[in-house]
């Protein structure tokens, strides 16, 4: 083998090395939340697989009304890309959704 036909084999190697290197925290977890409902949703919950109960409401004070959209950024720093989602809605009735992949997804509806 010639020596430049080498050079270039091994850049190529390194190169489809780096792409397959590229770990889950590169990816953009933003994801919009859509309200396809007809109740307000009051609280909203993403949790990585990984974890056993809920963390924090992540509309706080807020409400995501009947039609509505917000976008959510899911990242927890945990570097995972599924979540379970939960909404609870002003007549206290709960939606739930595991494993939503929010690496993949770029948007996620709560239906009646």
């Amino acid at each position: 083998m010639n020596m430049n036909f080498q050079m270039q084999a091994s850049a190529l190697a390194v190169a489809v090395l780096f792409v397959c290197a590229v770990d889950a925290s590169a990816y953009d977890r933003r994801v919009v939340v859509i309200n396809n409902t007809s109740t307000a949703i009051q609280e909203f919950y993403a949790s990585n697989t990984g974890q056993n109960d809920w963390q924090e409401d992540i509309l706080g004070e807020d409400m995501l009304q009947p039609g509505a959209e917000m976008t959510v950024n899911i990242d927890d720093g945990s570097g995972y890309c599924k979540y379970d989602f939960r909404a609870v809605f002003e007549d206290a009735t709960e939606a739930t959704k595991a494993g939503v992949n929010v690496c993949e997804v770029g948007q996620f509806s709560f239906e009646e």
